[in-house]
């Protein structure tokens, strides 16, 4: 039988992997329109859309950004099911893999959940005086509409899972019920 901490752990890992599939898909989907509608927001404040791409700021997913996000939704199905197999090898892959996560989901997700704010800290930084001049949050409104309504939801989960459940499934694989079904 699957001890708790082990069918948590796993849990937790499937779920983290879903927000894995789902948000590059409706990023790739609707980020075009989402980056259209923020650089006609910039566009209706006297600037040249441009301004954005410029900068780099885009609202979309790259090909290479959902390679690689559903490369570690796989990766994360994968050891949830060897961790529910009783695999060892899973169980010591999923500490070193979720260590991993919890560092991205510390480093590069907040940027996803608090865009607003980080893009007004690169703003401040800017040499530039027209992106300086943009009311970010307007544009950001902008392309955020495009998106689902649900859709910050699941990328706020996506940094809690990754956060807070990675060091989760790190701790329950390690209890010492864990330790017998590995064993």
């Amino acid at each position: 039988m699957i001890p708790v901490t082990v069918l948590f752990a796993s849990i937790l890992q499937l779920l983290l992997a879903g927000t894995f599939f789902v948000i590059p898909v409706v990023g790739r989907r609707r980020g075009p329109a989402a980056q259209r509608a923020a650089e006609s927001e910039v566009a209706g404040q006297g600037l040249p859309g441009a301004v954005l791409a410029r900068h780099r700021i885009d609202f979309g997913a790259s090909r290479a950004s959902v390679v690689l996000a559903m490369s570690i939704g796989v990766c994360l199905a994968a050891l949830a099911l060897l961790n529910l197999s009783g695999s060892g090898t899973g169980r010591i892959l999923s500490w070193i893999f979720q260590a991993v996560v919890l560092v991205l989901g510390c480093v590069i997700m907040p940027g996803e959940v608090f865009t607003t704010r980080y893009i007004k800290a690169a703003v401040r930084k800017s040499d530039d005086p027209d992106l300086r001049r943009l009311d970010v949050g307007a544009f950001v409104e902008a392309a955020v509409k495009v998106y689902p309504s649900w859709f910050r939801g699941v990328i706020a989960a996506r940094l809690v899972l990754a956060t807070a459940g990675s060091l989760l499934v790190i701790i329950m694989l390690a209890m010492p019920a864990a330790g017998e079904y590995f064993a």
